[in-house]
């Protein structure tokens, strides 16, 4: 057996992004995880890759729109490598104006959207008339339509980037030794570890709970409405979530709180009322202190490093977490922003 060049601790969406792209530069990798590919949040449902309001524009809403705009080179390029379909669409989203205050503020976003977002994706506000069947209710008449926003199916997309690692010659394993650069990815569960390493809080889990729905809706757009993503999958289904829970006892659990996650986004969306319940899901998201991504080198293993803290926007910002981690494992080229350096959360 050939000695790996990186070890990845974790088999979630970004443990395999640094391995699949520490892989594409010819490092020899392994990937453990005791839980298996995609056994944390990274298994869950909903999928939604929706980007940072465009104002206030700073480091964090900087690297999310570059590594949005990366996704569908990089998605592609999983999907070519394995043969598998990772349900990514960049399938824009709309959402629901409440009143003339929301409008005025949607319209003002238009405009720094043309700026901040490069000319590359967009932000409109228009009549909620004539959309179809495929639109939330406005009490305006008025929708936001971006099209930056795109949508993934989280479980295929992660599996595929586990067999993108193994088709680069890396390996994937439930135990093992750690070996040559070690990148630890390990969700939630790292951020209590290094938590009880330290004086303070580094970071949380927070539990959140998803239902999937048999309602097919393809090529549609998105939709976020009362603070929830209604995703709709290239697969027939459609996603809604999720809570935010940061008290729980049981991980996996779901409970009353998804009955009222479905009651609202039947209220907000009246076309799901009669759509099957497939599966209802529930998993902890890891977020650090700051709330930002936790990149760099690892504050308490010597020589070691850390990619932790995806929280609700994992998948969007994968893509180049992969390839500034890589950067940094391989080349000790440091291109990660000061607000996720890892010393930063503590």
């Amino acid at each position: 057996m050939a000695i790996a060049d990186v070890t990845i601790m974790g088999a979630g969406v970004f443990g395999l992004s640094v391995g699949y792209a520490c892989a594409q530069r010819g490092a020899v990798v392994q990937v453990i995880d005791p839980n298996g590919v995609a056994a944390g949040a990274s298994g869950g449902l909903v999928g939604a890759l929706a980007p940072h309001v465009p104002e206030n524009w700073n480091s964090k809403k900087a690297f999310q729109f570059e590594s949005l705009m990366m996704a569908d080179g990089f998605w592609s390029g999983v999907s070519k490598l394995t043969g598998r379909d990772v349900g990514y669409a960049r399938s824009g989203r709309l959402q629901p104006l409440a009143d003339d205050a929301a409008v005025a503020l949607a319209r003002q976003r238009a405009v720094t959207a043309a700026e901040l977002w490069q000319g590359k994706a967009t932000w409109d506000v228009i009549s909620a008339e004539g959309l179809g069947p495929w639109a939330p209710p406005s009490p305006s008449g008025f929708v936001v339509r971006d099209t930056l926003t795109g949508l993934i199916h989280p479980r295929r997309a992660t599996q595929a980037l586990a067999e993108a690692v193994l088709r680069l010659g890396g390996r994937i394993e439930a135990t093992g030794t750690p070996q040559g650069k070690v990148v630890w990815a390990t969700g939630w569960r790292g951020l209590q570890d290094m938590t009880a390493r330290h004086s303070r809080q580094v970071g949380i889990g927070v539990k959140g709970q998803a239902l999937l729905l048999d309602y097919a809706a393809p090529d549609a757009p998105q939709l976020f409405a009362d603070a929830l993503h209604i995703v709709p999958h290239c697969d027939g289904t459609v996603a809604i979530g999720s809570t935010s829970e940061r008290e729980f006892d049981d991980p996996a659990h779901v409970d009353h709180q998804l009955d009222d996650i479905h009651a609202r986004a039947i209220a907000a969306f009246p076309v799901l009322a009669d759509a099957p319940i497939n599966e209802r899901w529930a998993g902890v998201r890891p977020r650090s202190r700051s709330r930002a991504p936790m990149l760099g080198h690892h504050p308490f293993e010597t020589g070691a490093f850390v990619a932790n803290g995806g929280f609700k926007i994992g998948f969007g910002m994968a893509p180049l977490v992969g390839e500034v981690m890589a950067d940094l494992v391989l080349n000790g080229v440091d291109r990660i922003p000061d607000a996720f350096q890892a010393d930063q959360n503590l």
